[in-house]
């Protein structure tokens, strides 16, 4: 089943979200999306946020493991920037690409960047698997 996700402008300097911008229909890796929104800046170009999480909740000591361990790099020529949201309850991540009006582009773009960011999660707890020890004694 597609799960539609509609992407909206934000102000900048309200933070209210204005006006809509496009319905996308993802059919896989929607879970770990918290929110999605574009800005205008001040250069004229419109920036979509992409803001991404866990699929789950995750053990405290899972929380610092999964921040050590997460490349960003996996994301390199995909997204200008990205960054940790330290503030959020479980691991969380903003993914900041040029956003496209184009909306069959914006959904191939952000189901790609869902995509990589699956399996980095995945690759992340293959490895933190055996490390629970490592983290509880810290």
């Amino acid at each position: 089943m597609d799960t539609v996700v509609v992407i909206m402008l934000k102000d900048k300097k309200t933070g209210f979200l204005d006006k809509e911008l496009c319905s996308l229909s993802l059919t896989e890796n929607e879970e770990y999306i918290i929110n999605i929104f574009v800005t205008e800046e001040d250069d004229n170009r419109e920036l979509l946020h992409l803001r991404l999480s866990t699929e789950r909740d995750v053990a405290d000591w899972e929380y610092s493991a999964i921040y050590d361990y997460y490349d960003p790099q996996r994301f390199d020529g995909k997204v200008e920037k990205i960054t940790e949201i330290e503030d959020y309850y479980n691991p969380a991540w903003e993914l900041v690409v040029e956003y496209s009006n184009d909306t069959a582009e914006t959904e191939q773009t952000v189901t790609e960047l869902l995509r990589l960011h699956r399996a980095e999660l995945e690759d992340v707890y293959n490895v933190i698997a055996d490390k629970e020890s490592e983290y509880e004694n810290e």
